[in-house]
């Protein structure tokens, strides 16, 4: 039988993957921008987030806090990548959320699973890198390679585990073909870049519609969807060592250290009840990934969890920036 030995939760923010003199860069986009999701769970521009803020936000914008909670992040990265690499995992599911990259408006799923025996990663062009905004180019080798990049797929398991959703009443999407001229994302190829996968680990990136409205599923539905998924996983009938990981969020373009912190508690706790109090409103732009480790606590349940670190990594003082997590689930049983 297959055995899920490991899970992960990881941001993949480009602010993880760029020295502290990049940030200032990060936070020059963040300036620009019109709408940005408030603790409030309301959008606002840049100059109305600044006039409510904090005063002491400031505080946390010199070149030692940044350096400190920069060296912390790569700390954490390795951590989970030495965690990972110790699990001598077969199979890593990611779970994900797809920004425009392999889905696009002639269709978003809510749920997605791929049955090819592969997926790529396709580099962006010069031309393309120097056209993204200011900051992301510097960060692009953490989320694609420099040439195309073969993930390789278990179509029979992803076909099993298929077939088991749809029994469970999900409609589910499934990508028999890339479509030509898309990339595998960022929430996944992020995870082998950073996390040091190798081309031989096999790959399921397991799709959900965090960002894009009408259809975004509920945190309930997330956590059950997990759950299910890992009960196909483990009926599958080869003995494969499966590891799970959370890619994205916490709480971003704007820090809500409150909603990070309830969220990882409850993750910690398991508390499903807790995760279903998070209004929708907040579950919106770049905090919508926090779907994706309910997903993964779902898959997880009943099993110990580690924060290993929590950054609030504010850029700006209007309280821009990004709460990075890096967090283990452990196999042995939850004790509440």
């Amino acid at each position: 039988m297959a055995e899920i030995v490991l899970g992960i939760g990881i941001s993949h923010s480009p602010q993880l993957s760029t020295p502290t003199e990049v940030w200032e860069r990060h936070a020059e986009r963040d300036r620009s921008q019109s709408a940005l999701l408030g603790t409030d769970g309301e959008f606002h521009t840049y100059d109305e987030l600044l006039a409510r803020a904090e005063p002491g936000l400031a505080d946390a914008l010199t070149p030692r806090i940044w350096e400190e909670q920069y060296a912390r992040s790569q700390a954490g990265i390795e951590r989970i990548a030495d965690e990972l690499a110790a699990a001598q995992a077969d199979v890593v599911v990611v779970f994900g959320d797809d920004q425009h990259e392999l889905f696009l408006d002639d269709g978003i799923p809510a749920f997605a699973l791929s049955l090819s025996d592969s997926l790529w990663d396709y580099p962006p062009s010069p031309e393309q890198l120097a056209s993204l905004p200011s900051g992301l180019a510097e960060a692009s080798w953490a989320q694609h390679s420099p040439q195309p990049d073969q993930y390789r797929g278990h179509p029979e398991l992803n076909g099993h585990v298929a077939r088991c959703l749809t029994d469970a009443g999900f409609d589910l999407c499934v990508l028999r073909k890339q479509p030509e001229g898309r990339s595998l994302g960022h929430a996944y190829t992020f995870v082998r870049r950073r996390l040091g996968l190798t081309s031989e680990t096999t790959v399921m990136p397991v799709f959900l519609n965090t960002y894009f409205m009408p259809n975004v599923p509920s945190v309930e539905r997330c956590y059950d969807f997990g759950r299910h998924l890992a009960r196909a996983v483990e009926e599958w009938p080869e003995p494969l060592r499966v590891a799970v990981v959370a890619s994205g969020g916490l709480s971003h373009f704007v820090v809500d250290e409150a909603l990070d912190r309830g969220v990882l508690e409850a993750l910690r706790h398991d508390d499903l009840p807790l995760l279903q109090d998070i209004t929708k409103g907040k579950m919106r732009s770049g905090t919508s990934e926090v779907l994706n480790w309910v997903a993964a606590a779902g898959a997880l349940k009943g099993r110990p969890m580690e924060v290993l670190d929590y950054i609030p990594a504010y850029r700006t003082p209007a309280g821009t920036g990004i709460g990075m997590g890096f967090c283990l689930w452990r196999q042995g049983v939850l004790r509440k």
